[in-house]
This record gives structure tokens, C-alpha cells and sequence, in this order.
């Protein structure tokens, strides 16, 4: 699913953007996810203001935020995380995660004032102990107001979002009164490209148990045939076993540097290669060794 990250003060009407942006899309005919701290909080059992002043509490639901969106995304429909998302780099990790689903991703960044984020606060009159799990419907703190030490702490925590962060563009900026630039946001999800994975982004290929066992026997075999036509006086293009391509071997190249380049290449397999090419391994190390040896 395409995902749009809100972040922003406490009290900055984060949540009610988050509905807003849910009611247009679901009118669009899309199907809607809305990932909330808000629920998250008081289902792992955790008073809100509480909550707030445990950093394991803390990093414990973000993890569990974290890993709902992952599970989430897709390339068709729309995952709204609504949190504070104060941390570039907790954004940052969000931002591979989209970029490893190969869908498309915004930043709603939900811009107030520090005191009037502080009086919206105060004008909420909802507790923990109030909320109920009626109907089996979902616990939802939104209305329970923060401490004032636990407020003023998340504001001076929270880093905002730069639209020349890649992890945080395209970003969308919006006070409590603007309408959302909701054809904008259509568009950077729905009408532009998806964001293009990266080694970093990219899990690596599975492997069979004895996969890395057989080729380091492979190569090791390949480096002994080498070493023992070298020992021999044989020269030129040397054949070795599992294979019809050849070795040019220059005449500088000793045993010492062949195993440097035997580890280089089995470096190189683990992250780009997967079991099923087992047998093209040969072939791939000896044209690894020409291309080393023509430099």
C-alpha cells in the first residue's frame, strides 16, 4: 500500500488530518489502513502520559508501529500512519521499508505553534481510566490531554521534517485551519513512480544449508588446479575442472593472491547469489579471476 507518514507536535491535530485524509481516499474508492499511536498505546496496556516517560515502553509500541506498516504495504491501496514520528531516523527506517515494497510513500507534516499546540491540549478532558472497550471496539487515547513535563519533552525531542530529506519527501505541510492538499498527495502516491529498492533495502537471497560449503570447496578446487599447473611450468590459458572457460593466468600472480581474490568472490556471491546457481559457480569465478587478472 502507498503510505502517508504524519508527524508533528503533540496536539497538532495530527489525528484529525489522519481522518480527513481517510474519508477523501475511502471516497476514492480506496481501501484504507490507519496504523494510530493512539490505539497502539492503550492496547499494549500502557497509560498514555506514563507511556510517554518509559523510553522502552516507548520503543517497544514503535516497533510494533513499525512492523504493522511493513505489513501493511502493498503497490494498491493506502496505509496511514498516524503518530508523532519525532525521530528522523525511526522516519528514515520507515522509508527503506517502502522503499523494499516497491510502492510509493508521503510525509504529512502537521506545522503549529508550540503554544497553541499546548492549549488544544488542555482543552481535552478524556483520561485512561475513562476508556472503554465497548462493542469490543479498539481503545483510542486521543482525547486524554498530555502532562505538561511529558509535552514539553516530545516538543523538544522532535525533529522535524526537511522536504531535501529523500526520506521525508515529497513532504505536504499543513496548519490546523489550512485544507490538506489532498490532489497533491493523491498524486505523489497514485501518479508518480514508486521508489526504486537498493542493496540496502533488499533482503538477501536464500540460500540451501550447504550452499557457501559446496562453493568454497568449488573455488578451492579451481585455485588448486591453477597452482598445480603453475607448479608444473604450464603456460597460458590453464582449464580446470566444472568448467570449459579458462584461466589466463599471468605470470606475476602467485597463491596468496589467487585466495584473496577466491575470498572476494565468495564476499560477493553470499549477498548476489542463491542456491539454484550452484552450478554456474565455476564458470562465474573463473571469469571473476580473468577480469581481475586484465586489470
Amino acid at each position: 500500500m502507498p503510505l502517508i507518514v504524519i508527524s508533528g507536535y503533540p496536539s497538532s491535530c495530527k489525528t484529525t488530518k489522519a481522518r480527513e485524509l481517510a474519508k477523501y481516499f475511502e471516497e476514492k474508492g480506496k481501501v484504507v489502513k490507519v496504523v494510530s499511536e493512539n490505539i497502539a498505546v492503550p492496547k499494549a496496556g500502557f497509560r498514555k502520559n506514563e507511556y510517554f516517560s518509559d523510553s522502552q515502553k516507548e520503543k517497544t509500541v514503535r516497533s510494533d508501529l513499525k512492523s504493522e506498516v511493513i505489513r501493511l504495504l502493498n503497490k494498491q491501496d493506502l496505509v496511514i500512519f498516524d503518530s508523532s514520528n519525532y525521530i528522523k531516523g525511526y522516519r528514515y527506517e520507515i522509508f527503506c521499508a517502502t522503499k523494499a515494497a516497491r510502492t510509493t510513500q508521503c510525509t504529512l507534516f502537521c506545522a503549529i505553534q508550540k503554544e497553541l499546540a499546548w492549549k488544544f491540549n488542555k482543552g481535552r478532558n478524556g483520561t485512561d481510566d475513562n476508556l472503554k472497550n465497548d462493542n469490543n471496539a479498539l481503545l483510542d487515547n486521543s482525547d486524554v490531554p498530555y502532562d505538561e513535563e511529558v509535552f514539553n519533552g516530545l516538543c523538544l525531542r522532535y525533529e522535524e521534517p526537511h522536504g531535501n530529506c529523500r526520506w521525508d519527501s515529497p513532504l505536504f505541510v499543513s496548519f490546523p485551519n489550512d485544507i490538506l492538499d489532498f490532489q497533491g498527495i493523491y498524486d505523489a502516491l497514485f501518479e508518480s513512480k514508486p521508489l526504486v529498492p537498493n542493496q540496502s533495502t533488499q533482503n538477501p537471497p536464500l540460500s540451501s544449508t550447504n550452499h557457501l560449503f559446496e562453493l568454497d570447496k568449488l573455488t578451492q578446487e579451481i585455485v588448486s588446479d591453477i597452482t598445480a599447473a603453475r607448479k608444473i611450468g604450464i603456460l597460458g590459458p590453464v582449464s580446470v575442472k566444472a568448467t570449459d572457460v579458462k584461466v589466463n593466468i599471468p605470470d606475476s600472480i602467485n597463491a596468496i593472491q589467487l585466495n584473496r581474490l577466491r575470498k572476494q568472490f565468495l564476499n560477493y556471491t553470499k549477498l548476489h547469489t542463491n542456491a539454484s546457481s550452484l552450478d554456474k559457480a565455476p564458470q562465474l569465478f573463473v571469469q571473476f579471476l580473468n577480469s581481475n587478472f586484465n586489470k
